[in-house]
């Protein structure tokens, strides 16, 4: 066979070689596929009662109700089926100290530093969330209280018994909350759930989350904020004071003794 004829039985076979190969891969996956294809079975869809809460002079707290749907591509079984709620606000930095009895009285010893931990938690879940959420999930989404907050600054002896004061007294004041079968599931498909913010609760975005679980596995999550902060006369007084420092101790001053003087002359007169 000639030099020419061996290139060209080449040139032919290259092309069948290929076309074999791709057969034996599979048909090709076109690019720019629509997402569709991609989503879970099961979608969260989120409705929030507001998406602000104002802080004003006569604020007393303010109920947030949260509500939304599970959209499904096909029907599920409903028995291991699972939803949680979570909303915490701004994470700060605390100091839990333990007391001890020295003498006599009781005073303030070690302490712990908290690196952060939400100045607000609140979740509900409908049902037991040991029974709708695994561990290994829990650890991974950080859901419950004690996940929520993170590990502790300085290392000690007994630093859960730290976290759990933290909790027990954050609990005490409505700004830890675990509502177990808190939330309402209807058919499987539309749920709701109310937290009450408090009325000491501080400024910030504060962020709802939304956990749809399946056997205790979470198969979909959706989050959004909520922006919480003061107006009208707080909002003043709070700008004044920590951009006006002086001025507000020597507002604060001048008022203090002129409402002294004013009672003051008026009992005089009460006398007479």
């Amino acid at each position: 066979m000639s030099p020419l004829a061996l290139l060209l039985a080449v040139l032919l076979l290259v092309p069948l070689s290929a076309a074999a190969q791709d057969e034996a891969a599979g048909p090709r996956i076109p690019r720019g596929a629509p997402e569709s294809a991609q989503r879970p079975p099961e979608q969260i869809v989120l409705g929030l009662s507001q998406d602000e809460v104002a802080i004003t002079a006569t604020f007393d707290g303010s109920d947030l109700l949260i509500f939304g749907a599970i959209r499904r591509v096909a029907e599920m079984d409903l028995d291991d089926l699972g939803v949680i709620v979570t909303v915490a606000g701004p994470s700060v930095p605390a100091t839990v100290f333990r007391k001890e009895r020295r003498l006599g009285i009781w005073i303030n010893s070690n302490a712990v530093n908290v690196s952060q931990a939400p100045s607000f938690y609140a979740v509900a879940g409908t049902a037991p969330l040991d029974d709708i959420l695994s561990a290994t999930e829990n650890l991974r989404q950080s859901v419950t209280i004690p996940r929520a907050i993170r590990a502790i600054g300085n290392s000690v002896e007994n630093s859960g018994d730290y976290i759990a004061a933290l909790i027990r007294l954050r609990q005490d004041d409505d700004l830890y909350q675990l509502l177990d079968e808190g939330v309402d599931l209807a058919e499987g498909t539309l749920f709701s759930t109310r937290i009450a913010l408090p009325a000491n609760i501080v400024e910030g975005n504060y962020t709802v989350r939304i956990l749809l679980t399946r056997s205790g596995t979470v198969v979909d999550t959706y989050s959004t904020t909520i922006g919480v902060q003061k107006v009208g006369l707080e909002r003043w007084l709070f700008n004044f004071a920590h951009e006006q420092a002086f001025f507000y101790g020597l507002t604060s001053l001048i008022l203090a003794i002129a409402a002294g003087w004013a009672a003051s002359a008026l009992f005089g007169r009460l006398r007479r």
